[in-house]
């Protein structure tokens, strides 16, 4: 894992880019990047997942982990919840296409494009089991909490995804 400076945050890639006329130029799986406001990001794999779930900007994605049971992945990521184990793994930046390449947020502030399924200010909030790239508030002590609710009207979070 490496982290560095000037990263392009909303630029997708795709296998080839990796390892083709980019390579070199473009990120590795897993690479880190921290912005001039202290949000940090991570380089992932998008999996659209058993539902073919596509990725929106903005909204959060899990861990992928087949049918619910993780496989230890943690640079593939998904917005299809029933491949997730529960675990949130971020915030996307923009929209990469099934097995194409790009950044999550993991920490700082953010805006969802989707709803909070439930929580208020303050709540410590958990990946959604039933709404596909959104969360809700924590509700068992065993949650598995990656972010907190600023402004929950609003959509607004503040990420404390592992990373």
């Amino acid at each position: 894992m490496t982290s560095f400076v000037g990263a392009n945050i909303t630029k997708t890639y795709t296998a080839a880019d990796l390892t083709g006329a980019e390579s070199g130029k473009a990120p590795r799986l897993g690479d880190t990047y921290e912005s001039y406001d202290g949000k940090v990001y991570r380089f992932v794999k998008y999996n659209s997942g058993a539902g073919a779930i596509a990725a929106v900007a903005n909204n959060v994605v899990g861990f992928y982990a087949p049918a619910g049971v993780s496989a230890g992945q943690t640079n593939e990521v998904t917005s299809d919840v029933s491949d997730t184990a529960a675990n949130g793994a971020g915030v996307l930046a923009a929209a990469p296409g099934n097995g194409e390449y790009g950044w999550i947020q993991v920490k700082g502030v953010a805006t969802l494009t989707t709803a909070l399924v439930s929580g208020a200010d303050g709540n410590g909030l958990v990946l959604s089991a039933t709404t596909d790239g959104t969360l809700k508030v924590a509700a068992a002590v065993t949650d598995t909490v990656c972010a907190y609710a600023i402004d929950a009207s609003a959509k607004i979070v503040m990420c404390a995804f592992p990373y």
